[in-house]
């Protein structure tokens, strides 16, 4: 394989064909703000570019800076990100947010090494930000870049196994010239063309010099290994209403979707809830009637919320309208609609 060919042709490639992103400088421009770059990447890690362009633009009009976006208080972050994914990751973002502003005067360090100490920040994360925004040569490598390696390659093992190596191959195509082009170059070539299902191989600037091409069957990478079925769980969600109100809980701060505001609910487990479980869970004595069950599925189980509905007063809980009910964690609003019969 020629590196250096390989790198003009995608290079040539990436200058006429980036996607126009909201966190991006255009191919050879000046360097990307570090802040967008990394408030993107920490949204990406969770979701796909489509989804989370909305989020972005909500955060940088909201919080146009580090400073802003450190000075806010936690709830008010963590309901901006509900449907996101992780939560973990908001509070991430802002011990991050936060370190940077108190502890770096506002300023993003500009060395991978400096990024990684920051709290939140793992090994992708800081090789992205120093390679997107201040052009070091960092081995920028995701998912998209598992796979275009993994085919420019004809990797036969298998993932996760195969990822130091997809991590090593990738390492060998870094150099001091554009990285940061590089690295996006090379991710949107993953997303565009070399999609993980019919992958569109005429259309690719590097397909001459791709070994899984010359396979007949570059479809066929990455290799995988057999996923386990995800563990299924079940759990109640109890609707509780005084007019026009919905009672709401504040879950633990540790844990699953952790500080976010919730409907009340029993304990997730493996086996299901019996009409007098369900009842005894109840944050009040009051005459619950069943209105349906909800599906929904997390990153390592998927979730069955049996729903129980309610009209009356209670302790311990908050009483929120129902107009504002979308700030809350996907799986909560699921079963909020559900239960209320869509009347939000």
């Amino acid at each position: 394989m020629n590196t250096d060919r390989l790198r003009a042709a995608l290079l040539a490639w990436y200058d006429a064909h980036a996607r126009d992103l909201p966190w991006r400088a255009p191919p050879g421009a000046a360097r990307a703000d570090p802040y967008r770059v990394w408030l993107s990447e920490v949204m990406l890690q969770q979701t796909t570019v489509p989804h989370a362009i909305p989020y972005f633009l909500k955060f940088t009009a909201r919080w146009p800076t580090v400073g802003a976006l450190a000075a806010e208080a936690d709830g008010e972050v963590m309901a901006a990100w509900a449907g996101l994914g992780y939560y973990a990751r908001a509070r991430n973002l802002l011990a991050c947010a936060r370190a940077v502003a108190g502890g770096h005067g506002g300023v993003f360090p500009d060395t991978e090494e400096a990024l990684r100490a920051l709290p939140g920040l793992g090994a992708y994360t800081a090789a992205a930000v120093a390679a997107i925004a201040f052009d070091r040569p960092a081995n920028v490598v995701d998912g998209n870049v598992e796979r275009v390696m993994a085919r420019l390659f004809a990797v036969d093992d298998p993932l996760p196994d195969a990822k130091p190596e997809l991590k090593r191959l990738a390492a060998g195509l870094v150099r001091d010239e554009r990285p940061g082009d590089w690295a996006q170059a090379l991710m949107d070539l993953g997303a565009t063309l070399c999609r993980p299902k019919q992958p569109l191989c005429e259309r690719c600037p590097v397909s001459a010099h791709c070994q899984a091409v010359a396979t007949g069957a570059p479809d066929t990478y990455p290799r995988r290994t057999a996923k386990a079925e995800r563990p299924h769980r079940h759990g109640v969600a109890y609707v509780l209403t005084q007019g026009d109100r919905v009672a709401l809980v504040r879950r633990p701060p540790k844990g699953l979707l952790g500080g976010m505001l919730a409907l009340p609910t029993s304990e997730w487990r493996t086996a299901r809830w019996s009409d007098g479980e369900a009842l005894a869970a109840a944050p009040a004595d009051l005459d619950w009637r069943g209105v349906g069950e909800v599906e929904h599925g997390f990153t390592h189980f998927t979730l069955t919320l049996r729903l129980l509905r309610a009209e009356g007063p209670a302790e311990g809980v908050i009483w929120s309208p129902r107009r504002d009910l979308d700030g809350l964690p996907s799986v909560f609003l699921k079963a909020a609609k559900a239960g209320l019969g869509n009347l939000l």
